[in-house]
């Protein structure tokens, strides 16, 4: 499987550490700055400025970061050229999903529909990039979304994410089965409206998307476009990835009161000291009814327990 490596700058690797703080590994190359495992992806930034992506999903999630010389959530963002010529200023649907790093909580998926009427509304009320904003606003930019613009929420529990993972299903076609659905719900709720191009935030490469939704009776092929940034791409990708991350923060609460303490997010070592006493105080079929039991999480949060 081929590799892809990037020179960046510092910057670049900086915003990289943030980006991936919920999948980051405790071990480190030598030489390494950080080693990250997103979805299908391993991504491994060194000193020197090269950061090696490797998985299935690499070329992907190498994309994310275009040649890696530039680091400036404001700069200007160069339209990705397969997409239609003046892309930003059209009515579309955008879909993006929240959630797929963390060991707890759900996968919330969002498909939300903004006019380019909306636009300069959704701008004042501060619609951008939700990785560049705190939960506290989302929450607040989130609760005048809802009651703004059409979206349709999916929310995959966990308890059915593991029984479909047991048997077999990659977080990738669950993702993409969610997305397929999401839309569907979406231009059923806008009908007859018809947006005039719809935006998924790209996770896989097209192909792979339509191979995994392939066996679905309905499948939504007019107007759909991939790019990876989505959420700079158009409003409509970040104002769905605001909705998601709303509803999973909803949803994280309800699994702290059901957990008895305040759960950590992402995957990192405060989440298998979490998980860990979970299993002390309510046993390991508690623990996994509120995880993602795949994640490398569980077996550190075993051993954290019987020591």
């Amino acid at each position: 499987m081929a590799n892809t490596v990037l020179i960046c700058k510092q910057s670049i690797i900086e915003e990289m550490t943030h980006y991936y703080k919920s999948t980051l590994s405790e071990k480190k190359p030598p030489g390494s700055v950080f080693i990250a495992k997103p979805t299908g992806c391993t991504v491994t930034a060194y000193k020197s400025g090269k950061v090696l992506f490797q998985g299935a999903n690499g070329e992907i999630e190498a994309r994310r970061w275009g040649d890696g010389t530039s680091a400036s959530t404001n700069a200007p963002k160069e339209q990705p050229t397969h997409l239609p010529k003046g892309f930003a200023q059209l009515s579309v649907i955008g879909s993006d999903e929240v959630g797929t790093g963390d060991f707890f909580g759900p996968i919330t998926v969002v498909s939300a529909y903004v006019k380019k009427e909306q636009m300069a509304l959704l701008k004042e009320l501060g619609v951008k990039d939700s990785k560049n904003i705190k939960d506290e606003q989302i929450i607040e930019i989130a609760k005048q979304l809802i009651v703004t613009i059409p979206y349709s929420l999916l929310v995959l529990h966990n308890e059915k994410y593991n029984g479909l993972q047991a048997n077999g299903m990659t977080q990738g076609k669950m993702k993409a089965l969610l997305h397929n659905k999401a839309i569907l719900n979406l231009l059923n709720k806008i009908s007859p409206e018809k947006p005039e191009a719809i935006l998924i935030d790209q996770f896989v490469e097209k192909n792979t998307y339509y191979k995994h939704i392939a066996g679905q009776k309905n499948i939504q092929r007019e107007n759909v476009f991939f790019s990876t940034k989505g959420e700079s791409v158009h409003l409509s990708v970040a104002a769905a990835s605001i909705i998601a991350r709303y509803a999973f923060l909803k949803e994280f609460d309800k699994l702290s009161e059901k957990a008895g303490v305040s759960l950590p997010k992402g995957a990192g070592k405060q989440v298998d000291i979490a998980a860990a006493k979970i299993i002390q105080s309510d046993g390991i079929d508690h623990l996994k009814s509120m995880t993602k039991w795949h994640f490398a999480n569980s077996e550190k949060a075993i051993n954290l327990a019987r020591r």
